[in-house]
Parts: structure tokens; C-alpha cells; sequence
């Protein structure tokens, strides 16, 4: 527990010294849970956001785009079921005044004891090298499956009493499992109760007249609204999607974790819309492709794993979400749903204006179920941070941190770095920068010691640095270094673009 909190705190304060997140209105103390991105966090931030986008609508011909307004008619929300119904299950210590979602108690809960299962399974592995069989052990030793037993028990009663609202059986089930408060160690819990999640605001000329609105819990009620708008003018045929990226805003019970859980976040979603009774396959068929597009980044295959969801939302007939592991353990990163056709009924009740679709293939009107694919941007963002950080020791004793940011994300692709500050050298890398810039991120560094330079762009996860030299001037050539390697080498200056081309593009 202590080396995952001193991780964390290594990727919070490597992120505000190089520019990546600073605390909003920090000179003012700061605002809980909300944070700003700085000159590398913006620029990292966008890079993900194409690759998503390249991805969803690029790539895909029956997928398309837009951007909807962060304002929208309350009624929106009362169709969705926001205004009525979202709520998190709320708990307070008496003892130690701290606020806690009811539910992320008991998933904590069962992550310890999944955790012990993991550790009886590792030392059996170890124990057994390749004669050992994982599934027999789990299904047949004691220890594992006394513990398996306690987590379906509790995920049981758990899912049975938010199913009817009893939230009195949830906090009695978090009193049988002997929850204690991670900061105090008290176990003198409060009553549950329900907490609304929407923030309010107003609108109109005047106090008297104004009426009340909402800025959006979720980006989603966005592309159903417009779904006949987009399908008429796109002339999209089912199945399709509609993406999206936009913010929400959320009035967290407990948002911490960095930039884990903020009240202000941004959402990569799209909405499929596919044939009533196909939704199970295309459900399939969404979450392999959101596991492949993650893998893509060359990020550990074991930093992912799929969590099926035992409570679903009321309208889901599937759903899951692909999990991380970050500094503080196995998160949700990405949720995968299976939504029916509950949206789209509920706008067309509410608005009384018909959202269906005419499937010439079967010859009639229908209502579309949709497959959801949605991931937090902010999360995906403090993923890639928490899996790029390294602290390397080096062959001559020294240390370095390295930022092995996957190349296509950096924020800079390239530093052209003049070896001094006169003999024509900066003028020389002036010329390299104004010949690439207009494709590549490039950054000019000339401050410091040569070495010091490269410490920097290693810190920040620039693939490659170029430096400029004497011989530079004479022959037209430049030595490249390589950011994980850091082996050098020669280079001509008209292969510059070729070769950071292929450094950096997406295998």
C-alpha cells in the first residue's frame, strides 16, 4: 500500500514540475478535485483524443462524429432517468467525519480478498512451475475457494439490495463484512442514503424567470437526441455509430485519486446503433475491439483485464468494463454496455416525436438497440502517465526518470538541440525545426549542458533528441539519440523526416 501511494505521488508531482497537470486556481488554494492541463498535458491529451478518433470514425466507414452542446433541454434529463434517479449510495464515519460511496467500499472489499486469491495462486504457480494448472487450483483448493465463496456471497447480496433500494441492507452488509474506515479504523458507520450526482445552474434574463437547467452528468444524451438528425443527413444505415468527445460534470461524493475521479472530466463515447436481437453480438464484437485498440499502445497485455458488471443499469442486458492497474489497483477505464432500446423509447416518449428507423433488409420501422463504448479521457490520460514512468539505474551508477510515453502520444515528437549558443549552431537547428514543424511537434532546446537537455526531454518522453554540431555545418549531418535506448547515431539531416516518421508512427 505505502510503494502504491509513493507511485502516485511520483506521477502527481512529475506531471506539475514538467507541465503536464497543475492544480486549478492554484494560487488561490486550489479547487478540489479539478485540475488544469498544462503545456505537455494538452498536447499529450490531444494526441489521445485522435487516436480515438482516427480509430472510431476514421477507421470505421458506418461511424461518424459530433459534437454536441453541454446545455440541453431539462427534459432531456427527465427522459433519461437523471433527474429521478442518479444517485450514488452515500455512507459517513461517525468518527472520523470522512465521506465514502457505500459501494466502492465493498468493491475495495473484495478486492482484498480477490487479492489473496491471486497470492495463493502465485505461490502454487511457483510452487508447481509448468506442470501448474490455474483453473484446477482455483476450483479445488480450499483456501481459494473459502474466499471465492465470500466474494460471490457478498457480490450477491449487494447486487439483491440495490436491485430493491434497500439501502439498510447495505450498510448491514458493509457491518457483516467488518469494513473499516481507511483512515480512522472505525467501523461506527452512518445510515446509506442516496446522493444526486447532477449539478444545477440557471438560465434566463431575469432571477424571477429563470429556469432551471443542467450541465450533463454524461455526453450520451447528446448523440441519442440527435440520432434522427444524423442518420437522415449522414444517410447512415444500421448498424451505425455516432462518436463523441465532450465533457461532463459530476457532483462526486468522493473525488480524489488525482485525476482518477474529478467533478469535471472529459468522455470518449460512441453510441452503436444496430438491429433488435444482433445486440449481444455486436456487444461481443465492441469489446474486442476496445481491448485491441488499447494493446495497440504497447502497454503490458496484464495492465488490463475485464470486470463483468454484477449490478447492471436498469436498461442494460450486458455490460463491462475493461479495467487498469493503477498505482492504487484494478480501476475502470472503459465500460462496454449494451443499453436495448431504452434511450431512444425514452426520448420518443417524452419529446412525442418518433425515433425509429426503416430497415429495408427486413422491411419495417423499429426502435434501434444501441452498444455503448465509452472511456474517461482523463483516466486514459493518467494511465498512459502511470504506465510510461520509469526510474532506470544506469551501467555508470547514475539515475535517470524516463518518461516511455508510447511514441505516437508524445508530446513532442523531437528536440533539435544546438550543441552551444554561437558558431552558427542555433541557426543551423533554427533551420532543422522550421523543416519539420510543419509535421511533427518539435521542440528547441538549447539551455543547459548537453546532458542536462537529454535528462529533460527524457523526463517529458521525447522520443528522439537531435543535436547540432560543428559537423553539422560541415558535412549536413546530426547525431539522433533514441529516448529508451539511448543509443546514438549519425544521421544526414534530409533523412530526419523519414526516420522520426517511422519512429513515431502507430505499428
Amino acid at each position: 500500500m505505502a510503494n502504491q501511494e509513493e507511485n502516485l505521488k511520483q506521477i502527481v508531482s512529475h506531471a506539475k514540475e514538467y507541465g503536464f497537470v497543475f492544480p486549478s486556481s492554484e494560487i488561490y488554494d486550489g479547487l478540489s478535485a479539478v485540475y488544469d492541463y498544462g503545456p505537455l498535458g494538452s498536447e499529450l491529451k490531444n494526441n489521445i483524443k485522435q487516436y480515438w478518433w482516427k480509430s472510431m470514425v476514421q477507421m470505421h466507414e458506418n461511424i461518424v462524429g459530433i459534437d454536441a452542446a453541454i446545455f440541453m433541454h431539462p427534459k432531456t434529463w427527465k427522459a433519461s432517468g437523471h433527474t429521478d434517479a442518479f444517485n450514488d449510495p452515500l455512507i459517513d464515519n461517525k468518527d472520523s467525519k470522512k465521506r465514502y460511496r457505500a459501494d466502492v467500499l465493498i468493491e475495495e472489499w473484495v478486492a482484498k480478498i480477490d487479492a489473496k486469491i491471486q497470492k495463493e495462486v502465485d505461490k502454487a504457480a511457483k510452487r508447481f512451475g509448468d506442470q501448474f494448472d490455474e483453473a484446477q487450483f482455483r476450483a479445488t483448493n480450499d483456501r481459494v475457494l473459502r474466499n471465492q465463496e465470500k466474494i460471490d456471497e457478498a457480490n450477491r447480496r449487494f447486487k439483491e439490495a440495490m436491485e430493491a433500494e434497500d439501502l439498510a441492507e447495505v450498510r448491514q452488509l458493509i457491518l457483516d463484512l467488518d469494513i473499516a474506515d481507511p483512515v480512522s479504523g472505525s467501523k461506527n458507520w452512518t445510515e446509506v442514503r442516496q446522493f444526486n450526482l447532477m449539478f444545477s445552474t440557471e438560465m434566463g434574463s431575469t432571477a424571477e424567470g429563470a429556469s432551471t437547467i443542467y450541465l450533463r452528468p454524461e455526453t450520451a444524451q447528446g448523440i441519442f437526441v440527435n440520432f434522427l438528425n444524423v442518420q437522415k443527413t449522414a444517410r447512415m444505415k444500421v448498424p451505425f455509430g455516432i462518436a463523441q468527445i465532450g465533457k461532463a460534470f459530476r457532483n462526486e461524493i468522493i473525488a480524489r485519486q488525482f485525476i482518477f475521479r474529478m467533478r469535471e472530466f472529459e468522455q470518449m463515447e460512441m453510441q452503436f446503433f444496430v438491429r433488435p436481437g444482433e445486440e449481444l453480438k455486436w456487444y461481443e464484437y465492441w469489446k474486442e475491439e476496445r481491448m485491441k485498440w488499447h494493446l495497440a499502445l504497447g502497454i503490458p497485455e496484464k495492465k488490463y483485464r475485464f470486470h463483468d458488471h454484477v449490478k447492471m443499469a436498469h436498461y442494460a442486458n450486458a455490460a463491462a468494463d475493461i479495467e487498469f492497474e493503477y498505482p492504487f489497483g484494478f480501476k475502470e477505464l472503459e465500460g462496454i454496455h449494451s443499453r436495448t432500446d431504452f434511450d431512444l423509447m425514452r426520448h420518443q416518449e417524452h419529446s412525442g416525436k418518433k425515433l425509429q428507423y426503416f430497415d429495408p433488409e427486413v422491411n419495417e420501422n423499429y426502435v434501434p438497440y444501441v452498444i455503448e463504448t465509452s472511456i474517461g479521457l482523463d483516466r486514459m490520460f493518467l494511465a498512459v502517465l502511470a504506465s510510461s514512468i520509469q526510474n532506470e539505474e544506469l551501467e555508470d551508477g547514475s539515475s535517470r526518470v524516463v518518461m516511455k510515453i508510447p511514441n505516437f502520444l508524445a508530446p513532442y515528437k523531437a528536440a533539435i538541440m544546438p550543441l552551444t549558443k554561437k558558431d552558427g549552431l542555433p541557426e543551423k537547428a533554427r533551420e532543422i525545426l522550421d523543416g519539420l514543424k510543419s509535421e511533427f511537434n518539435c521542440q528547441y532546446d538549447e539551455k543547459d549542458s548537453i546532458g542536462k537537455r537529454y535528462r529533460r526531454q527524457d523526463a517529458i518522453g521525447t522520443p528522439l533528441s537531435i543535436t547540432v554540431d560543428h559537423q553539422s555545418i560541415e558535412d549536413n549531418t546530426v547525431t539522433i539519440r533514441d529516448r529508451d535506448s539511448m543509443e546514438q547515431e549519425r544521421v544526414s539531416i534530409d533523412e530526419l523526416e523519414n526516420i522520426i516518421r517511422g519512429k513515431v508512427k502507430l505499428v
